[in-house]
């Protein structure tokens, strides 16, 4: 059996606000190639940790390694840099404009200052463009305004925003909420698809929908690493029941 290779290796995480401690010496391994979701009770560090690892939040001790690089102590934009991508919750994207547009001005050549003032569509784009578009499940809607999508629509264009940029991981926050049934289903589809190539770190609810695409799962307890195994495993663990599914 091959040894997986590790992409992210986190070790004694820690974070403290005002004494709490939201995040307290997380240890956590995701491999190239893995969909790893985390799950537990509101409150128990989810997005905290995500925040840590973008480097929108910084810690009070501990190490957070990509491609044995530290990002502990570097900005949010040379962790983007570095291959790591983030959703947040809510849809970032540019309503007013196309969802083409959207795609084009997330090419990783036009979002720098210099970048975009030199910035040409040249025919690179415009097959990454419509590769990322079929993807996302959007070739229909290239031309459409990004502000009249359903709410899951959205959603799959915010992560085609974070695609076209090719990260390594890609982090999504609840990206299923909102969603119906059909739009679930098509995105369990979507980042089984993607994590062919890059590791996927989820934060979910939806056990159906975890089930669905997780490779191992991570249950996070008042900031702590509660549980971790499979999907199955983690259903029938009376700590996990009493703490978090049995609510």
């Amino acid at each position: 059996m091959l040894k997986k290779e590790i992409l992210l290796a986190i070790e004694d995480l820690t974070v403290s606000f005002d004494g709490f401690r939201a995040v307290d010496a997380v240890n956590l391994y995701v491999d190239k190639g893995e969909v790893r979701v985390i799950i537990g009770p509101n409150g128990a560090g989810k997005t905290t940790l995500l925040d840590l690892i973008c480097g929108k939040t910084h810690a009070s001790s501990g190490t957070i390694k990509f491609k044995n690089i530290e990002l502990r102590d570097l900005d949010e934009h040379h962790i983007v840099r570095a291959g790591v991508g983030r959703k947040f919750q809510t849809p970032s994207i540019y309503e007013d404009l196309t969802v083409y547009q959207n795609l084009e001005v997330s090419f990783p050549r036009g979002r720098s200052a210099f970048g975009s003032l030199f910035f040409k569509r040249t025919q690179d784009v415009v097959d990454r463009v419509q590769e990322i578009a079929a993807e996302i499940l959007l070739t229909e809607q290239l031309h459409q305004l990004a502000g009249l999508l359903s709410h899951g629509q959205k959603q799959w264009l915010e992560i085609g925003m974070l695609l076209i940029q090719n990260p390594e991981l890609l982090m999504l926050d609840e990206p299923v909420a909102g969603m119906s049934v059909r739009e679930r289903q098509q995105t369990a589809e979507l980042l089984k698809r993607i994590s062919a190539n890059r590791s996927v770190i989820v934060i979910e609810h939806d056990m159906e929908f975890v089930r669905a695409i997780a490779h191992r799962v991570t249950v996070l307890h008042q900031g702590r690493v509660l549980m971790e195994g499979s999907m199955d495993a983690v259903q029938a663990d009376e700590r996990v029941i009493e703490a978090y599914l049995g609510h």
